[in-house]
């Protein structure tokens, strides 16, 4: 129960989640929390995932445990479903996954200080911390997803980087944690037609 209390409150609070269910819906995909959002048992390994047979999201319930966790699952997660949605994305094509993985980590993942337990920033690397996040955290998702190896994967994430780096949509800018971003995006909404 304390898994669906959390999804339920970052519906109702999270400027992030509010808006990416607004572009859902503005965009013929709204989001029907008994059916496209399940609270499930998840190896330790990960937090959620998005499950494109049955167009779900899954929050881990055994991992994500707080509302501040959930509400980075369902950014996160929301952004796929936002790309097979709007997109028609293939998951099976391996540019298309890695496009997405891409969005979704920079959208919603890719601070400085997640950058630096990463091992992409430090004070002495700040000026492309962002994009090696991105890309280290888009090229794992894509080995965790298609079992294929590291050099394989940040191939694959190089060659539709640029495209997919800079498709900023739904949300509309990059956001930084511990920053006014999220709620800016939030009000901007109308402006992307997002009621």
């Amino acid at each position: 129960m304390k898994c669906e209390k959390n999804v339920w409150g970052c519906v109702q609070s999270s400027p992030l989640v509010k808006l990416m269910m607004a572009a859902l819906k503005s965009s013929g995909c709204e989001v029907d929390l008994t059916r496209h959002i399940s609270c499930e048992v998840c190896d330790v390994t990960v937090n959620g995932g998005y499950d494109s047979e049955l167009n779900q999201v899954i929050v881990c319930q055994n991992v994500t445990r707080t509302e501040g966790m959930t509400q980075g699952v369902l950014a996160h997660e929301l952004i796929h479903m936002f790309d097979y949605c709007r997109n028609k994305l293939d998951f099976k094509n391996v540019e298309h996954l890695a496009c997405t993985e891409i969005r979704a980590a920079n959208l919603t993942h890719c601070s400085f200080l997640s950058a630096m337990f990463q091992g992409d920033a430090s004070p002495f690397k700040i000026a492309k911390a962002h994009q090696d996040c991105v890309k280290t955290k888009a090229a794992f998702s894509v080995m965790a997803i298609r079992r294929i190896d590291e050099a394989e994967a940040r191939a694959v994430v190089d060659r539709v980087f640029d495209k997919c780096y800079n498709d900023l949509e739904p949300i509309g800018r990059r956001i930084r944690r511990n920053s006014l971003d999220m709620y800016k995006a939030y009000q901007d909404r109308y402006a992307f037609g997002y009621e």
